[in-house]
């Protein structure tokens, strides 16, 4: 019985079909300190086989020199952070294998979120080893070289830190200053053309109304102590006098007997 052509799936050669694997690649980089990123895919096969064999066997923190990616890093040094398989399996830091493995995972070693406490679930992870069936390569700027545009620019934030502690270190501000001020507001146009600032909620900000509360709760806290000791005063003085009308009867019944 044969099979329709349209449902017939195009079988490669197994030489064909790594070179076929081999042929797609993208790193995405990023540089920390300008905030800057973006992906590249090469499209010479000579130039993507260089790449690979030079990052085949290199593992997650290792680093990479620029002038091996590509002349425009020349003098550039790269760290490699992560990346993930044709079928989207993540890189795992520590998993010393070039295989895809099942781990039992929980809230403490990543690549999982737990909806509630304790849950843990197995999931499919790929060893930290770089090899022929990864599909993306996520780096990291080192050491920079010769300035590069998209690379070098300094991208500004959209959005700032929210924390008044983090928004104090930004500004160096001292605790008397008020960091409401400080706050980092970004335009925002509506549909009819109108314009307006937006900044977000500071958050574990000291307000006269948070002492209170702190004050407030301190007072209740000291007051259920004080009842709770004198509550245990009063009950050692009840027990105490139980004990001594029992031992005064033992004594009452002994003479009698």
């Amino acid at each position: 019985m044969m099979m329709h052509p349209k449902k017939m799936a195009k079988i490669y050669h197994p030489r064909e079909e790594r070179r076929r694997w081999y042929s797609r690649l993208k790193l995405n980089i990023a540089n920390p300190a300008t905030g800057a990123q973006k992906s590249i895919e090469f499209e010479n096969y000579g130039d993507l086989q260089k790449v690979r064999r030079t990052l085949h066997g290199k593992q997650i923190d290792d680093e990479v020199r620029g002038e091996i990616i590509d002349n425009q890093f020349r003098d550039y040094v790269f760290r490699i952070t992560g990346g993930y398989t044709f079928t989207g399996c993540p890189m795992k830091r520590g998993l010393f294998t070039n295989q895809v493995v099942e781990l039992l995972l929980d809230g403490k070693s990543g690549h999982f979120l737990p909806l509630r406490k304790g849950q843990r679930i197995r999931k499919k992870i790929r060893g930290c080893i770089i090899d022929w069936d990864i599909r993306c390569v996520q780096m990291t700027v080192v050491k920079q070289g010769p300035e590069i545009p998209w690379l070098s620019t300094l991208v500004p934030r959209s959005l700032g830190p929210k924390r008044a502690s983090k928004l104090r270190k930004l500004f160096l501000l001292s605790k008397d200053d008020d960091v409401k001020q400080y706050a980092i507001r970004r335009k925002i146009t509506r549909k009819n053309g109108k314009v307006y600032t937006k900044c977000p909620k500071i958050q574990r900000l000291i307000t006269p109304l948070t002492l209170q509360r702190r004050k407030r709760l301190k007072t209740l806290k000291k007051r259920r102590w004080l009842k709770a000791q004198k509550e245990a005063q009063d009950y050692a003085k009840l027990l105490e006098e139980c004990n001594k009308q029992k031992r005064s009867k033992y004594f009452e019944k002994n003479r009698v007997t």
